[in-house]
């Protein structure tokens, strides 16, 4: 009988992209990450599948990836680039047998197998169709997918619930209407979280109190919001933190008749508050091995370079070769000695994994779970190898005696939670607080979305029942409203990724909006001009078909 459980929760997620640029931001930002990470994993769990073992995880698909991984002119796009990458090795081929480059041509000629293969699966083995093949894996039990709010929108961050309601009611009707089912779990955005508060005389809910509402069952944190100790402010005071110049909080806490928790483990879930909603706590040990800079996997020196390119194709010959070792002095990789090493790792994590099952269950004689949770897009795109140890992980444990292979949902039907604990405020950010997406070089931009927020109640209040032009008009002020409330715009600024890029499509979209309100203000007769617009509006900016303008209006 197996002593305890595991499961892999994996985030994916990329910002809404579509027809918005090339490289190096824009639509082939999704085009690598199909090509290195969902392809590969598809295919990685397939063909345990072909070889009679049945993998099981948990992932998030985020409702703004799903809908463009669906759309038609995505993946018309995502084959003509694994046809340019397929074209830039053949040209590299050519190049180092000019040159007798032995070892760069076959890494070329190696390259050009690699990318092949994945343009024949996704053409041959999944019909161009990848939220299909993820949702045959849901339909046979080997994935419990989650789902999120709707643009990845920051929800602690918002002012109004109207948005923090509509950002969640739009992202769970598109899962339901792309995948065929109501989701059971989500991946909050960022793991964001903000307990229930006063703010004057109004009651702001708590976030499990909107995943309750829409019969979400549970949700997932990072290591410390769990083992952190007793919530700041939770005997009645005003809460100031580091957010940024967001108002003090009086939190309200909810009387609730189930034990509290006195010892906290992320070894299992707890209720949160007096909401039917549990929340899984992610495994600090496990996760170390991967994300750690000094320590994780993927800086093993056997591996993939990820940021030396050829000048010429793009393509990635070096491998990291030593610790501070400048680019220029990368070594050739070499694929078969990289990938054998993924076994030596494979199994030093499934030990660890069994350390901590048989740790706890003979301390507690209860059944926990290890949950170890990662960015989908880190395996394959980020750490190359990343996927075949993925795979050599689910393959070793799917035979483990000790150790069951679950999803986050199924481990909630076998153990369901019976202590409740209240967490704070909390981000899996920088620092566990709201920094990251709130600071002195993103301020500006919340004060935006915020009136925007008050702008599109105030359009649902004007306009209750709209038909017509009107109707699709407002749908359409509703799609830009969550497309602009994207927490990926104040990420890139943040990080330096992408500054300038981040910040003209926040002003693009919030531009789009205000346009469109200015026309649904008119009553939604069109002149000639704003028909133009619409027009052009809709073609670049067009998921969630199903949108309902009217889930923004006011809830307080």
């Amino acid at each position: 009988m197996p002593l305890g459980s595991f499961t892999f929760v994996l985030h994916s997620h990329i910002p809404y992209v579509r027809k918005a640029g090339r490289w190096p931001h824009g639509e082939e930002m999704l085009h690598e990450v199909m090509a290195e990470t969902y392809v590969p994993l598809l295919d990685a769990l397939n063909d345990l599948k072909r070889d009679g073992i049945e993998p099981r995880l948990t992932i998030g698909l985020t409702p703004i990836l799903l809908e463009q991984l669906a759309d038609a002119d995505v993946r018309d796009h995502f084959e003509l680039y694994l046809e340019e990458r397929l074209a830039l090795a053949e040209a590299d081929i050519t190049r180092h047998e000019s040159n007798r480059a032995e070892r760069l041509l076959r890494l070329a000629q190696w390259y050009r197998d690699w990318y092949a293969n994945v343009l024949a699966s996704f053409r041959e083995r999944y019909a161009r169709d990848l939220v299909g093949a993820f949702k045959q894996l849901s339909d046979a039990g080997n994935l419990d997918i989650l789902t999120s709010a709707a643009t990845h929108g920051y929800l602690p961050l918002l002012d109004r619930d109207s948005s923090v309601y509509g950002q969640l009611k739009t992202g769970i009707e598109s899962s339901r209407r792309l995948l065929g089912h109501a989701p059971r779990g989500i991946w909050a955005p960022e793991c964001g979280y903000r307990p229930a508060y006063m703010a004057g005389a109004r009651y702001k809910p708590g976030i499990e109190e909107f995943f309750a509402e829409m019969n979400l069952g549970f949700f997932f944190t990072d290591t410390h919001v769990i083992t952190g100790g007793r919530m700041v402010g939770k005997v009645a005071g005003d809460v100031a933190g580091p957010y940024g110049d967001i108002p003090a909080r009086k939190i309200v806490v909810h009387a609730d008749d189930r034990p509290e928790a006195k010892s906290r483990t992320t070894m299992r879930p707890y209720y949160v508050q007096a909401a039917n909603v549990a929340v899984f706590g992610r495994d600090e040990r496990t996760g170390l091995q991967v994300w750690s800079a000094a320590h994780g996997y993927p800086g093993d020196f056997v591996y993939r370079e990820f940021h030396r390119k050829d000048s010429n194709s793009g393509l990635q010959y070096w491998r990291i070769t030593a610790a501070n070792t400048d680019l220029g002095d990368k070594e050739l990789y070499e694929p078969d000695a990289a990938f054998a090493h993924v076994e030596l790792h494979a199994d030093h994590f499934v030990d660890i994994i069994a350390q901590q099952v048989r740790a706890y269950y003979y301390q507690t004689k209860q059944h926990g779970i290890v949950l170890s949770a990662y960015d989908t897009e880190l395996f394959g795109h980020w750490w190359f190898e990343g996927i075949a140890w993925l795979k050599q992980v689910l393959r070793r444990l799917a035979t483990n005696q000790d150790i069951e292979l679950t999803t986050a949902r199924d481990y909630m039907d076998a153990h369901p939670p019976d202590q409740v604990l209240s967490i704070p405020e909390s981000s899996w950010g920088a620092g566990g607080t709201h920094w990251t997406w709130l600071n002195s070089e993103t301020e500006w931009m919340w004060h935006l979305i915020h009136n925007a927020e008050r702008a599109m109640e105030a359009l649902v209040a004007q306009y209750p029942n709209a038909d017509g032009d009107l109707l699709t008009v407002l749908n359409q002020t509703a799609r830009e409203l969550v497309l602009l409330q994207s927490s990926d715009w104040p990420f890139l600024i943040s990080t330096g990724q992408a500054k300038e890029y981040a910040s003209g499509r926040f002003q693009q979209h919030l531009a789009r909006f205000h346009h469109l309100a200015a026309i649904a203000h008119r009553d939604g007769v069109l002149a000639d001009a704003d028909r133009r617009f619409l027009t052009n509006v809709m073609d670049l900016d067009n998921p969630f078909a199903n949108i309902d303008y009217r889930v923004f209006g006011s809830r307080e």
